[in-house]
């Protein structure tokens, strides 16, 4: 950005996703909040507010789903165990929240994963539609030395969220789309080949490929979804002893980094 763009944007930002006209109304992409957007469920007007358009009810029946389907109260689940230990110590319910979700896109699990997976169906559609065959992609993906998020669980040998998800598939319309079918096309041969099982994440990023959505409007749409585990988690350490959740002597903390030093040497 050069010095004139900078001189134009001074103290001035145009857009046309929002304002709020205090004390007259609040328009959110072209629509007023309080009286044209006030009929949907507040999911439905995240999704609303992430595109700028109404995805419709099955689409935001779908996604709701998988808010639903991975709402763990489990303070094992890391995000959950972070918001845990925030409870513990007394820290505010923002404060242990934001703690959470900010170690929910990590490397084999939550958002980032699944954002992959999802980037994954799209370059295998490509593929396939410049005349590729799946399979032939897969193999390329792993000589590669890539990940196939979606396959595998490391803590489990099945996934019982998928029978879930498919039945809402079914139910809501989104059970035959071609990145549904692709996802268990490619977990046929990677069981086959590799012994893989397949996770929530393929199931769920193939279903967000047949909706449409792009890789940054699906990690957005996701990126609050572990809430409703972590807060039950949250209150539950919250109303025990303070510091009691998960309590380590010191003594049980054994160091085996660099020796001593004298700092003068």
């Amino acid at each position: 950005m050069n010095h004139e763009r900078l001189y134009d944007s001074e103290s001035r930002l145009v857009t046309r996703i929002g304002k709020a006209f205090l004390t007259e109304r609040v328009v959110m992409h072209g629509k007023d909040l309080h009286h044209q957007l006030d009929h949907l469920e507040w999911l439905h007007l995240y999704i609303y507010a992430i595109l700028g358009r109404d995805p419709g009810r099955n689409v935001a029946n779908m996604l709701n789903c998988y808010w639903v389907g991975s709402s763990y109260p489990d303070p094992s689940i890391w995000p959950n165990h972070v918001a845990a230990l925030a409870g513990s110590v007394r820290s505010t319910p923002s404060l242990g929240m934001m703690a959470g979700l900010s170690i929910s896109e990590a490397s084999i699990y939550g958002r980032r994963p699944e954002v992959r997976a999802l980037d994954f169906f799209y370059r295998a559609g490509k593929w396939c539609d410049e005349g590729g065959k799946l399979e032939n992609f897969v193999d390329h993906e792993k000589d590669q030395g890539r990940i196939l998020f979606g396959y595998g669980r490391p803590l489990a040998a099945t996934d019982e969220r998928i029978a879930f998800t498919l039945a809402k598939a079914k139910e809501y319309g989104f059970y035959e789309g071609r990145h549904l079918k692709m996802a268990f096309a490619v977990y046929e041969h990677v069981n086959k080949k590799h012994g893989y099982s397949m996770n929530v994440a393929a199931v769920h990023a193939a279903l967000a490929a047949d909706m449409g959505f792009t890789c940054e409007e699906y990690q957005l749409i996701l990126s609050p979804g572990f809430v409703t585990g972590m807060a039950p988690c949250f209150k539950d350490a919250r109303s025990r002893p303070e510091g009691s959740f998960f309590p380590i002597r010191c003594e049980s903390i054994v160091y085996n980094g660099v020796a001593k030093r004298d700092w003068e040497d």
